[in-house]
Formats: structure tokens, sequence, C-alpha cells
């Protein structure tokens, strides 16, 4: 059952639009909350900040006045939480045939450069924006998502059994999920749709959907050539520098001019519908690279505005996101240090093989270490990436008119160059569903960096959308 003339749009906005006056104050408690992901929090259950923001959450969905829905917080031994949201089928609709809906509530750490009056645990509204730690990644989604069954049915219409799951590992590559998916085998049954309320959006004009999503490698890669710190005048030249070794490592993977990846598992053959999607795109965005603060006189590594979208999904990079061994520059003694280690990001193309590419990486950084110094690259853990299966056409129809419904304009797709490891997992389980991946990350709204917000008009908006598109998922 579709919704009628009786129950028309209107209805589904006024519901979104009345609970998110209340989800907004509830939003800043959680912001509050420095509930670090465990990568980063090793001691996350002594210091407790992690149960203080699923019992936030699941408190307000048990209040929620959903007929039947049962909440349960599950926690496998040696794991983060997870809430367990099962909503029965309405009006109508199929218990047999489940939607999945996806988010997350665990954040990434503070990270520097926040603006004066801001901070990562300091909730800030300014005009649309609601500033703070995980507002937008990925705290609104268990909030979208219970608003967006109630409006559907606030509306008449009808929707299937709805299975929620609200994971708290996502921020550190989901490595408990996969224990809880089996877990939750019969609870999830077989999905024909997810909807994951964790990427992003071009800009805020219109539901955009993602059709694809990087994967990742990331590890420790470190260098010792002496056992103590050596005075530089006496023996630079003589012992090789860390760094200079770490740096020549480097270039074993990365062109350092281009930035291109030099391991053949790192690359892909890129789909001719990946391009055409770009390149339609690209009209409407302009030059993406434009949208973010680079310093007076720089420029991306790529001008055309097409492969820059191509660039920030469907090609491999190197990211160097932390180092050990080097002392401030104000602390830095003229000294040739016994070790360097960086941490590596590695983006992956949607489509290559994450443990192919960290056995290559692995492979090509510890290989016949220059001057015979002691190198390892360690920690090493990866996340697969992610391309959309062929759209239905249900849901093409369903996506434009919800887009249209909520926001005024129809939906667009765009790849997206993050990782969202429950997409790849879900896309080799449940190969025959459909995937709604949206969210409401702008291009400027900084995710993981300092200044980060939720935009949230845009959330309240992307509700009713999900609305529209659960309505839609029964009728066809």
């Amino acid at each position: 059952m579709t919704l009628t003339e009786s129950s028309p749009a209107d209805i589904i906005r006024d519901h979104a639009n009345d609970a998110w006056v209340g989800i907004v104050p509830l939003l800043h408690e959680y912001i509050a909350i420095p509930n670090v992901s465990p990568d980063f929090d090793p001691d996350w259950r002594e210091h407790g900040f992690m149960a203080q923001a699923v019992e936030l959450i699941a408190g307000w969905c048990r209040a929620r006045p959903i007929p039947g829905m049962t909440i349960e917080v599950m926690e496998l031994p040696e794991r983060t939480p997870m809430i367990v949201i099962d909503v029965p089928a309405f009006n109508g609709g199929s218990n047999d045939d489940p939607v999945l809906l996806y988010g997350h509530l665990d954040k990434q750490p503070e990270m520097e450069g926040w603006r004066d009056d801001l901070g990562p645990w300091t909730p800030v509204l300014e005009g649309d924006r609601l500033y703070g730690r995980g507002g937008a990644d990925d705290g609104y989604a268990a909030f979208a998502s219970l608003t967006a069954i109630e409006a559907t049915q606030a509306a008449g219409g009808a929707h299937n059994r709805c299975v929620v799951l609200i994971e708290a590992s996502e921020e550190s590559g989901s490595p408990d999920l996969p224990a809880y998916i089996e877990a939750l085998t019969d609870t999830i049954g077989t999905p024909s749709l997810v909807v994951c309320l964790d990427s992003g959006c071009v800009d805020y004009e219109r539901m955009w959907v993602t059709t694809s999503l990087r994967g990742m490698v990331m590890g420790t890669l470190s260098v010792d050539i002496v056992t103590a710190g050596l005075h530089s005048g006496d023996v630079s030249g003589m012992i090789p520098s860390s760094f200079r070794i770490i740096r020549s490592l480097l270039d074993r993977v990365e062109d350092a001019a281009t930035g291109a990846m030099l391991l053949p598992e790192l690359i892909v053959e890129i789909p001719p519908g990946r391009v055409a999607e770009a390149n339609d795109t690209a009209p409407l965005v302009g030059a993406y690279a434009d949208n973010y603060p680079l310093v007076e006189g720089a420029r991306a590594a790529v001008d055309d505005p097409a492969e820059q979208l191509l660039a920030r999904t469907w090609y491999g990079t190197l990211s160097v996101v932390g180092a050990d061994g080097l002392p401030p520059t104000n602390r830095a003694g003229n000294v040739l240090r016994p070790s360097t280690s960086l941490k590596l990001s590695f983006r992956l193309p949607p489509t290559a093989d994450p443990k192919a590419a960290a056995a290559a990486i692995t492979a090509a950084l510890e290989a016949d270490p220059p001057y015979g110094a002691r190198v390892s690259f360690s920690n090493v853990d990866g996340a697969p990436g992610w391309d959309a299966p062929a759209t239905a056409p249900w849901l093409a129809d369903a996506l434009d008119a919800s887009s249209t419904a909520a926001f005024g304009q129809p939906a667009r797709n765009f790849g997206e160059g993050g990782s969202i490891p429950f997409m790849g997992m879900l896309g080799g389980k449940f190969p025959k569903a459909q995937f709604v991946i949206t969210g409401v990350l702008g291009p400027d709204a900084n995710a993981h960096g300092p200044n980060e917000y939720l935009h949230v008009p845009t959330a309240r908006k992307l509700t009713m959308a999900v609305a529209h598109i659960l309505s839609a998922h029964a009728a066809r």
C-alpha cells in the first residue's frame, strides 16, 4: 500500500519536523559524550562513555510509540555493544521481506584545530549547523531511522518489517560487526532493502545516494636503524637517517610526484557506468575540490571536475595520518633519531581486494630493507569497498519521488571516498538486496576533523525521504 491522498506527504513532513524539535537537544547530549571508538580508547569499557551513549540513544528509542517494537542492547563477549531494534510490518507490509537500517554511534577522536568557540564535545547550534563530534557521523542515524518508521505509520503508509542496527565500532573498521551479523542471522533474515545513513552528500539541495565506497588498509610502518639517538654532526652521512629510509620505502608503493599507486593490487579498471556517472554529476557540482579549505595559492591534485570525482572514489591513495619518533620542532635537538614510525592509511578502489592489497603492501615495504635496517609494517587491518548493484526500477523511481517530496529536487548519485565496512560485508551476504546509502555530511561538514557539524534541515528532510522509500518498498 502506498501513501493515499488522504494521507499526504505533508503528514510525513510535519511528523519529521515535530520529532526533530525533540531530537536536536538529545543530539546535544550525545555530542557531549567523548565515546571515541575502541581503536582510539582501548579502555573504553572502563571509561564508560560508550555505555553512556548507548543508553542515551536506546532510551530515546524505547520511548517511541511504535506498535510491537522490541529493543535490545546486545553485547557479545569482548565486543562493543549493539542496539538491535525490530519493528514488525505495518498496514499490510510483509514480515518475511525485511528492511535493514544501519548506523553507528562511536566517534572519531578530538583532532586539533577547532574554532576557539567550538570543540569536539561542546555542542553548539549555530543557525542550521549543530557543531560537535559525531552528530552527523553518525549519531543522528538511530533518531532518523525510527522517526522515518513513525512518519510512515502516521501517514497511513505501509512498511515491511524493519530491523535497525546501531553499532559501536565502525570508526575502528567495524571489527565487531561480523560477529553480530552472524549472531543475528535469524533476526535480520534476508533483507531486500538495506538503508545506511552513514554516508555523505554533495550539497544540501537533494538526496544524494552513494553508489560506491572505497575500501581501506591501515598499518604502522616502522624503521629502526640505531639503538640510541646520535649527534647528527658526528654520524650523518655515515649512518643513514631513519626518515630517509622510510621515505624511500614509501616510494615503493606511491609515486610521490603524482600520488598514483604503484602496486597493481591497489589499481582497478573503473566501470564505464561510474565514469558516466561522474561525467553526469560534474556539471552539477563543478570543481568539487573548491569546497575544501585550501591555503591561498594551493590547488587540487587534478583540475577536471569529473576527474576530481573519480579521484576521490575510484583511485587508490596513501595518506600518512600519524607519526612516532618525531619530537616537536621546538624540542628537536640536532640528533639523528634512532627510529621513525608512520601510520599509513591506504584507500582502495571499491572493487579492490583488501586482503590482497594488504599482503602486497606488506611485502613491498618489508622486502630487502635499505642498509639492513629493521623494517616492519604492523597492526595491519583492512576493509572491503563496495560497488552498488544495478538499481531496480522501483527503487530508481522511489528515490526520485522521495527526494522530490522531501527536498523539492530529484535524487542524484555519486561515489563516496570513505569506507563503510558494513556495506561490503552486506553486499556479499545479500547480493540480491537493493541498497540506499545516503547521509548528511556535505563537503564542508568536515567529518573526523575540526568543526564537524550536522546540517539539521538536511537530517530532517532525509528522515522524510526514508519514510517515503519504506512505503515504496512495501508497495513494489
